[in-house]
């Protein structure tokens, strides 16, 4: 309901990071997760990718929105975040589970790793990886918020991960080289959704086409809260008020202060769809002192009151929610 992203990357470039993107790192476990289990996972030095092969659940962050998992869904987390994996069916039956420590489950540590006890209810593939862009810039290691990309059947990444799994079980000769060649199909898959994907995610590989300004639209995406001003942006990233202010503009096609607040009414959609924060704490969050001033803002941009965008995006979830419920359990039957 928030809209498409705001920068998204040109199809020359998209085509120069796939040519060449290298995968020089990867590990994977199959997690199984049984009816209402949790899986703590430790903090990694690298991004971890995890996999939805079969089920339903949630991974939990600190501070952010739970991530549904559901068949085909693909999840990269930023380096040094702890989470949560569950296998439970609504987000309402998870908010004493939100407490990440450094101890946990290393993703990729082993070749199967089961919670709970009956059959699982969750399957996921879980690993860390490192992608480079070119000999040094790691892709994913300076991401600000996850990944979520859900695909389907027909997309048949669920076999890729399965064999890349199986290779690195084997251990044969050339299983590592072969998992890394297969993980690389898999983020080509993703990257190729940079293209037409409404989430927000795909502004991150704008990066190639101006890092300095690419630097300064991550800070304000990842902390919409923050008091940001054109002398603290262009500082942040080592331009000159007038040299940032341009290069912004020929980027976006509108000031930084513009794209702000957009960027800021954004997040304050999602937040409320999440129906996790109170308005007052939902305007805190887009950085806002004043509710009425918010309110006036976020009308402006959607239309409507936060309250009432609350109340519709929750009827549009729960219209929504039952069919995709009952077509898991099909699934699992069959």
């Amino acid at each position: 309901m928030a809209g498409d992203p705001i920068w998204r990357i040109s199809q020359q470039d998209l085509d120069k990071l796939m040519t060449t993107l290298d995968v020089t790192f990867v590990r994977l476990s199959e997690c199984a997760l049984a009816a209402n289990a949790h899986l703590a996972v430790a903090r990694a030095a690298a991004s971890t990718i995890h996999y939805c092969l079969r089920g339903a659940g949630f991974i939990l962050l600190d501070d952010e929105t739970p991530i549904r998992l559901t068949p085909h869904t693909l999840v990269i987390i930023p380096p040094g975040r702890a989470m949560t994996i569950t296998a439970t069916e609504r987000p309402t039956t998870l908010r004493n589970t939100r407490k990440h420590n450094n101890d946990g489950f290393t993703a990729g540590s082993s070749q199967r790793h089961t919670v709970g006890d009956g059959e699982p209810t969750l399957v996921l593939a879980c690993g860390s990886f490192r992608a480079n862009y070119g000999p040094a810039l790691d892709l994913f290691a300076s991401l600000a918020m996850p990944i979520v990309e859900r695909f389907d059947v027909h997309d048949q990444l669920d076999q890729v991960m399965a064999y890349a799994m199986a290779e690195l079980a084997a251990q044969d000769v050339g299983g590592g080289p072969m998992s890394a060649a297969l993980l690389k199909l898999v983020l080509l898959a993703l990257l190729r959704r940079c293209l037409v994907s409404t989430n927000a995610w795909v502004e991150r590989f704008s990066i190639l086409s101006d890092p300095p300004i690419a630097r300064a639209f991550a800070e304000m995406a990842s902390r919409p809260s923050e008091p940001h001003t054109v002398q603290s942006l262009s500082h942040a990233v080592g331009l000159s008020r007038s040299a940032f202010m341009a290069r912004f503009s020929a980027a976006f096609g509108e000031s930084p202060m513009s794209l702000l607040r957009r960027v800021r009414m954004r997040h304050a959609a999602d937040l409320l769809a999440a129906n996790a924060l109170s308005i007052d704490q939902v305007a805190l969050s887009a950085g806002y002192q004043s509710r009425s001033s918010f309110t006036r803002t976020f009308r402006r941009y959607y239309g409507s009151d936060p309250s009432e965008y609350r109340a519709r995006a929750q009827r549009t979830a729960s219209s929504s929610a039952a069919p995709a419920e009952d077509a898991i359990e099909e699934s699992a039957a069959a």
